[in-house]
């Protein structure tokens, strides 16, 4: 009889179990299974900003070190020396100490956007800078030649005379999600053709580092490490296109210690663009002073809660002002797409030229407006704006801009805002140098140092001032 039990036991907890394995397998049948994926089956554009990203970095590195440069700069430096002497007894303290140029070395990167030569790097890399050596990966050397300059982006353009170069594609930076995988490409500590890896840390960041006027400031934030060097490099998502220009990094001993930053791609794009096709940028101005909205000011304008950018000011004769813009108005979208701060707007702005439209989405006492406004250039017009390259002084010269004129007290003048091999860089003048008289002509405008030019018989007299407020004369032989 107990034999009879267990047995009569044992089969049920056997029925049991199989009618349980049996519920199992059917609650496993009717859940929804992992696609099994290939390399065709995902959307190419899909790789970089999906969640399931690669994180074998491979492929992306062997795709870029080639694009990325090595910049070398030297630039001619005054060093003092010299101490007390028969000088000093004479004329007054220091007056017995020389000048003397000295070459001074930096490093950088660069990016490859040409077969033809024409590399993108920072501003800052070849700021002042006298000669301009480019290395490939494949350690060739090359003079490279300076075709123009963004200080308010921190971009600039070179060029070297190669062909068949490997030029690096670009992705539409707008596109880039926090979080995405990331490299950074370039040569810190003459580390040449150096790759690490990080993440997107955020977008539309500002940091204040850039002081030039009308600064454009819309990071994109990366833990990638960058260090001295890497400057003018690519940071790129895991197809190998770039998504920014290595700028800057924050930190407190001037190495990397966990952020870094980059020019988004499409504002890199646009002024290498404009700089080698116009050798000017065609920098787009909306005319409006706009700041941050905070959780104190939504009731005041009429909001739901903190969005978009307040318009503080309309200048007159913008493209704002032309378009129907009002102080206290929220701007909350550019083109349809949302405008979440300062630097957000600026860089939207960035991407375009004066004479494109744009549509804007306002709140205006609560209710929502759309606007469409026409973008001029700095002259307040909606052509193109070029600088004059004057073949016999190698100089591209500007008219002295409002910041320059106001801080100096300058009525006029010319700016030097490119050098190349001419009379004016072998008579000592760099770039930044404001032209203020030529022959005790005051100068207004090219045309008149044109004319100046013109009609000197063998020399010309200049007169002007640095930025930082030094005077300086140079005497010109134009029959050499």
């Amino acid at each position: 009889m107990e034999i009879r039990k267990y047995v009569l036991a044992a089969g049920a907890s056997l029925a049991c179990a199989a009618f349980g394995a049996y519920l199992f397998a059917r609650y496993e049948a009717a859940q929804p299974q992992p696609m099994a994926l290939t390399q065709q089956d995902v959307p190419l554009r899909n790789v970089a900003y999906g969640s399931s990203a690669p994180t074998d970095f491979t492929d992306a590195a062997e795709m870029t070190v080639n694009g990325v440069v090595h910049v070398k700069v030297t630039q001619q430096t005054e060093q003092t020396y010299g101490g007390t002497d028969i000088f000093d007894f004479f004329f007054g303290p220091g007056m017995g100490r020389r000048q003397q140029l000295q070459p001074v070395q930096g490093a950088g990167s660069g990016v490859i956007i040409s077969a033809d030569g024409y590399i993108v790097t920072n501003n800052h890399v070849i700021d002042g800078a006298d000669d301009i050596e480019v290395v490939l990966n494949d350690k060739r050397n090359f003079k490279a030649k300076l075709i123009g300059t963004d200080p308010t982006t921190d971009i600039a353009l070179i060029k070297i005379e190669a062909d068949g170069l490997k030029p690096l594609h670009f992705a539409n930076s707008d596109g880039v999600k926090v979080g995405e995988w990331v490299l950074a490409v370039g040569n810190p500590f003459n580390l040449t053709s150096t790759v690490t890896a990080g993440i997107v840390s955020a977008k539309g960041r500002h940091v204040g580092i850039n002081t030039s006027n009308m600064a454009i400031e819309s990071f994109i934030q990366t833990d990638a490490a960058v260090n001295p060097g890497n400057s003018g490099g690519a940071l790129v998502n895991t197809r190998g296109e770039v998504i920014g220009i290595n700028t800057a990094i924050a930190s407190p001993t001037g190495s990397f210690s966990g952020y870094s930053f980059a020019v988004p791609s499409n504002i890199a794009q646009k002024v290498a663009q404009d700089l080698m096709t116009y050798g000017e940028v065609q920098r787009a101005l909306l005319g409006v002073t706009i700041g941050e909205v905070d959780a104190s000011m939504v009731k005041d304008l009429g909001l739901d809660k903190p969005c978009g950018v307040v318009v503080a000011s309309v200048s007159d004769g913008g493209a704002a002002k032309e378009a129907g813009v009002k102080e206290r108005d929220v701007i909350t979208k550019l083109d349809d797409e949302e405008v979440n701060s300062v630097p957000d707007l600026q860089s939207r702005v960035a991407q375009h030229r004066p004479g494109d439209s744009i549509k804007l989405t306002i709140i205006r006492d609560g209710k929502t407006v759309e606007l469409v406004a026409t973008l001029r250039n700095i002259r307040g017009t909606t052509g193109v704006v070029k600088g004059a390259d004057t073949s016999l002084l190698g100089a591209k010269l500007t008219p002295v801009n409002e910041s320059d004129s106001k801080n100096l007290g300058l009525r006029y003048g010319l700016k030097v805002d490119g050098l190349s091999n001419g009379k004016l860089k072998e008579a000592g003048v760099r770039e930044g140098f404001i032209i203020t008289k030529a022959n005790r002509v005051p100068l207004t405008s090219v045309k008149d140092f044109q004319q100046v030019i013109a009609s000197a018989s063998d020399g010309l007299f200049i007169a002007g001032v640095y930025p930082d407020g030094r005077v300086r004369y140079f005497a010109i032989d134009l029959q050499q």
